[in-house]
């Protein structure tokens, strides 16, 4: 039969360790908080991407694209038949703009990366749904793409 002194020995040895596990639960609570406090503020802290607004042509001959410290990509799809010119004015006052042209059949009219203001024109060789890829880095300025149809004149390169 064990003695008093066991016996109690025991109990509070019972109780140290039920008072580690609950400090250990409530050590547990207080890291978790600040991590999720941590984790919370930092995404608060995140770049902005800028501003973005596209203005779709109702007659689907179209879009306009004005953009504000603008770092994302985006896309506008229109669908043009074999001989059609389209028609890019671009505005860049600050950043980086990149431009990508590709039908889903594949063919690829035009490719450009890190292009200045200026007015041009890409003929395409067949009739496809055509995705206009755009990408900003910080980028302010306008795009404007227009379809000119397939007996449109090239325009007049503007003097800068």
């Amino acid at each position: 039969m064990p003695s008093n002194k066991i016996m109690y020995l025991n109990q509070g040895a019972i109780k140290q360790v039920l008072r580690k596990v609950v400090r250990n639960r409530q050590m547990r609570q207080i890291i978790f908080l600040l991590l999720l406090i941590a984790i919370m503020t930092s995404a608060a802290c995140t770049a902005s991407k800028g501003s973005m607004v596209i203005q779709e042509d109702p007659n689907g001959k179209g879009f306009t694209l004005d953009f504000k410290e603008w770092s994302s990509e985006t896309k506008s799809e229109l669908s043009l038949e074999q001989g059609d010119v389209l028609q890019f004015e671009i505005v860049r006052e600050a950043g980086e703009i990149a431009l990508n042209v590709r039908g889903k059949n594949g063919s690829e009219p035009y490719t450009g990366n890190d292009i200045c203001s200026g007015t041009f024109t890409v003929t395409v060789s067949e009739s496809d749904k055509y995705d206009i890829r755009i990408t900003g880095k910080k980028a302010t300025g306008k795009l404007t793409v227009k379809n000119l149809g397939s007996s449109a004149e090239p325009p007049v390169p503007a003097s800068n």
